[in-house]
């Protein structure tokens, strides 16, 4: 008897219909055809072990499987739970009149039991797109694909349990999420907020002025001046997620195995801080079969690149055409990925080897020339792509008892998002979304300065010995700082403080 069931590969944040066609005739053996990997081989053993302690038999027969389309790839072990219902089917343990119905995916282990899956969001929106009445998965996975409206969601234990719902014997319940709820329930909870930062006024202002305007930030200080305090807290000011950037997010999370079991929805800005020691395909994405990298599960968040001169130079390099195209494409010899990449790049380094250059009490101790190696470490098309250079300033030890607390993250918020309301009535015939996206020809039409503020920049560019390449940078963030003070024009003041975030620019900085 043939029985056909039906799954899904993931393919980047996508995914496409996968038929799996089960026979069971005469003869004995077992043949899996359909371009399977090694995950889906072997998934004759669980699945023959999963039957028989589910209390099924597993036939005697010769059973021919096949997945189309024969030339796709399958990967992973989410097909045992098609395979299996599909053997019952066939060998007319179970019915198979509504097979037609669902999207079935899941994993077995050898008691029959369902293990999660990966990209349960993304097959779910698959499968109400082919126009499947309802998805059966893992228990754990249901919320996450509930989220999808229009589709009914069962989730499941056992085997038994899925045989016994499509054999008619008894009807579950389907998982039902009220989206708008979970939506709104988290979308800033941050566990940390600007309020536990004592001091440090202006790089808070530098944080604040690269939210409202999504400006990539570099930190340079000493070790304990509160770098990474101040870049955890980043987070906590951005503007709320939209529902479609939630979604969005979650689909990454989801396809990469990373999404806490306890999440249907991410509802809070991502915050990626990978160690130093990574690799270009950790960071960007990639593998035999691609997987999303940190800069996409930084998607719609921060990604935070801690002691960034101890990057290997490859690394760093790699993100470079990321940064500028926010997507990234991951080319294999047999197929092509493209993720999302569009993220907020904050960064930390000490300004030296030892840690100490420029420190108001310590001495440096690094030989001459060793500083500026340092730094040089850093590519100047990569620091081309950094908006904001902040120099931090440790706070003295009497001042962390006497100074009063900081200012919170959700008052920061509200002057940012005020600020990217200017934005997207700027922006709204373009497909631009923040200040930090605008190209030369934007600065012309958005930037325009008057004779005072022209002045202002040619001085500074001259007594600072600013390189050429800090010249469209000072007009972006400038423009931010505009917004943040609900200004139409770039106003000197405005000119003067984005100057100031352009220290490593300068020509004698580090000498």
């Amino acid at each position: 008897m043939l029985v056909k069931t039906f799954g899904s590969a993931l393919q980047g944040i996508d995914s496409m219909l996968i038929t799996v066609e089960v026979s069971v005739g005469k003869g004995t053996g077992f043949s899996l055809v359909g371009l399977p990997d090694n995950a889906v081989k072997e998934s004759n053993q669980r699945v023959f072990s999963a039957i028989w302690n589910s209390g099924f038999r597993y036939p005697h027969n010769k059973v021919v499987i096949s997945m189309t389309p024969a030339d796709v790839k399958k990967e992973g072990s989410a097909y045992d739970l098609p395979i299996a219902i599909g053997i019952l089917a066939a060998s007319k343990q179970i019915t198979a009149e509504h097979f037609s119905e669902y999207l079935i995916m899941g994993e077995l282990s050898l008691d029959g039991s369902i293990n999660p899956i990966k990209g349960a969001l993304p097959i779910a929106l698959s499968a109400k797109k082919a126009g499947f009445k309802g998805f059966l998965l893992p228990e754990v996975n249901a919320p996450e694909a509930a989220i999808v409206e229009g589709l009914t969601v069962y989730g499941f234990k056992t085997l038994a349990d899925v045989a016994e719902m499509l054999d008619n014997k008894f009807a579950p319940q389907p998982v039902a999420v009220d989206l708008e709820a979970l939506f709104n329930s988290g979308t800033t909870n941050y566990p940390f907020d600007f309020e536990d930062v004592k001091g440090q006024e202006n790089i808070k202002r530098a944080l604040e002025i690269a939210a409202a305007g999504g400006h990539n930030v570099i930190m340079i200080g000493p070790p304990g001046s509160g770098k990474t305090m101040l870049a955890k807290r980043l987070p906590s000011i951005l503007p709320p997620m939209t529902l479609d950037e939630a979604l969005e997010t979650t689909k990454i999370h989801s396809v990469s195995g990373v999404l806490s079991s306890d999440t249907a929805l991410i509802t809070t800005r991502p915050f990626r801080s990978p160690h130093h020691t990574i690799s270009d395909a950790g960071l960007i994405g990639g593998g035999t079969f691609p997987q999303p990298g940190e800069i996409s599960l930084s998607q719609n968040g921060v990604l935070f690149l801690d002691e960034l001169p101890e990057f290997k130079r490859s690394v760093l390099e790699v993100m470079r055409q990321p940064m500028e195209d926010r997507v990234v494409t991951i080319a294999r010899a047999k197929m092509s990925v493209e993720y999302p990449a569009s993220f907020m790049l904050v960064a930390a380094m000490n300004p030296c080897p030892c840690g100490y250059y420029n420190h108001p009490t310590r001495a440096c101790v690094c030989s001459p020339g060793a500083v500026k190696k340092y730094l040089n470490r850093i590519s100047g098309p990569l620091m081309d792509r950094i908006d904001l250079h902040v120099e931090v300033v440790p706070v003295l030890v009497k001042d962390l008892t006497e100074l009063p607390k900081g200012e919170l993250s959700k008052v920061i918020r509200e002057r940012v998002i005020e600020a990217r309301k200017i934005q997207q009535q700027r922006f709204v015939n373009s497909n631009l979304h923040s200040n930090a996206q605008m190209s030369r020809k934007d600065l012309d039409r958005y930037c325009q300065l008057n004779e005072q503020a022209i002045n202002l920049l040619k001085t500074a560019m001259e007594k600072l010995s600013l390189s050429a390449r800090a010249y469209d940078r000072i007009l972006k963030v400038s423009r931010t700082i505009a917004d943040l003070e609900k200004s139409e024009n770039i106003k000197s003041e405005h000119l003067a403080e984005a100057i100031q975030y352009r220290s490593l620019d300068r020509e004698n900085w580090g000498n």
